[in-house]
């Protein structure tokens, strides 16, 4: 009888066991079937995005008059928004407020407009990024698959964040750092895990699609040795030096992200009429051009109309620019506060190699390697998301450099404060004690007024 009973038990316990990986293996093969159409057409839509950028770029230095009709276009973009756009004017805040609870969804037509408004931004000589797109586009189609497969709240939010792993990895060609800034970026201190494959799976598939049509990305070296001296535990001269440098990431990050939010609302209280903050954001920046007789601050920065004007990769070279990283900064602040599109990552990524040039020169540190660091470590303070821009160091610049990318970029991180670029973001685990902020409020509600605590 107990043999009987024992078997009886082994049976049923195997047949929990085949019914668990049964149902598993529905639910693997039921997210494949989801997740793989969203995110080619995510990596689809970057390529045609990110093509669309290269022909403005272009268009735009052969044909320097354009400029003058940026407070035009400026208009054209408020206008559209001001139609059309006044439930996605969010942007990246409201998908992370749809991650965190989810609600009415993120419109389709989020898409197509930041699309339109991002190239025009470039076209007519906006200092802005690529990235808001980028997330966006992703973001706009992962709801609208997520309403085509009825999933529900908890399927919803993992979605959401598969489609901005997707469009981030495209985008930049890092797919590993674009699954983690997707977990990352929801919350300051901790790692959402719930959607760690889906978000590496959408990531890899979103950078194959954008390689598939032809997308090729700036490639970056880095050419001092980090080790040639012998392992870094024995060079703590250069760490240090690392370490110093990420303050200044940080605190740059922290000023960039302040003055925009900063400058931005006070733009909102000046002129109540959307489409009208970008004519005179416009403008300011042809006033800017002319004020410091130079164009070399307007789009992305990665390349340049003028041979010998600063780009991303000239600040990896021997020279020492100084203040290239705090003019990037001006035209960028006040283009993105004005309403026009884009993204703020990728003018990051030229303050953070010019301020990481500027640094390194000071610091008499290896000027291409404090380059790499501020590339990504400025992001990291600004975006909350030190693990995401180590490892998009590691994808870029190698793993030789792994440790003091690391360092930078962890120390930004922590001397950023609590602010950036993204104020939806949650604070799971403040940055430092701070008994005032509780537990999942976000970096909006930590920048306002607080009544001081008794003493």
């Amino acid at each position: 009888m107990r043999a009987t009973f024992r078997n009886l038990f082994h049976t049923l316990d195997v047949a929990a066991f085949v019914r668990k990986r049964h149902d598993h293996a529905l639910s693997v093969a039921r997210w494949t079937v989801i997740l793989i159409p969203m995110a080619v057409a995510v990596g689809s839509l970057c390529a045609a995005f990110l093509w669309s950028l290269d022909v403005a770029t272009r268009t735009r230095f052969a044909h320097p008059w354009l400029l003058f009709l940026l407070p035009v276009g400026g208009f054209a973009i408020g206008l559209l928004y001001h139609w059309m756009g006044k439930s996605v004017e969010g942007g990246n805040n409201l998908i992370v407020e749809q991650i965190h609870e989810p609600g009415g969804g993120v419109p389709l037509r989020m898409a197509p407009l930041i699309f339109i408004g991002t190239v025009a931004t470039h076209l007519f000589g906006g200092s802005a990024g690529r990235e808001g797109t980028a997330v966006q586009l992703g973001g706009s189609l992962a709801s609208a698959t997520a309403r085509l497969f009825r999933l529900d709240g908890a399927s919803v939010r993992v979605l959401l964040m598969a489609g901005i792993a997707a469009g981030f990895g495209a985008v930049f060609g890092t797919p590993l750092a674009g699954a983690v800034f997707a977990l990352e970026v929801l919350a300051v201190g901790r790692v959402e895990y719930t959607a760690l494959v889906p978000c590496l799976l959408a990531a890899i598939v979103g950078d194959w699609t954008c390689h598939a049509w032809g997308i090729l990305h700036t490639t970056y070296h880095i050419h001092f040795a980090s080790g040639s001296t012998g392992p870094l535990l024995i060079a703590p001269l250069l760490l240090l030096k690392a370490a110093l440098a990420g303050v200044a990431f940080g605190l740059a990050g922290l000023v960039f992200a302040e003055a925009n939010h900063a400058l931005g609302g006070w733009m909102k209280r000046l002129i109540p009429y959307g489409p009208l903050r970008p004519v005179v954001g416009g403008l300011l920046v042809i006033g800017l051009v002319y004020l410091f007789d130079t164009r070399a601050y307007l789009g992305l920065g990665v390349t340049a109309a003028i041979p010998g004007d600063p780009t991303i990769s000239s600040f990896f070279g021997p020279e020492i620019d100084r203040w290239s990283w705090a003019l990037k900064m001006l035209f960028t602040v006040i283009t993105l506060s004005a309403g026009f599109k884009g993204g703020e990552v990728t003018p990051l990524f030229f303050i953070g190699a010019a301020l990481g040039n500027a640094v390194g020169g000071l610091l008499g540190a290896p000027i291409d390697l404090f380059a790499g660091l501020g590339f990504v470590a400025v992001f990291a303070g600004a975006a909350n998301t030190p693990l995401a821009c180590t490892i998009m160091g590691i994808e870029l610049f190698g793993s030789a450099h792994a440790v003091p990318i690391a360092v930078a970029c962890f120390v930004a991180y922590l001397c950023s404060g609590h602010s950036g670029i993204y104020l939806s973001q949650r604070i799971a685990v403040p940055k430092r004690r701070a008994h005032y902020l509780p537990s999942g409020v976000t970096l909006r509600e930590a920048r306002a007024p607080r009544p001081r605590e008794p003493s």
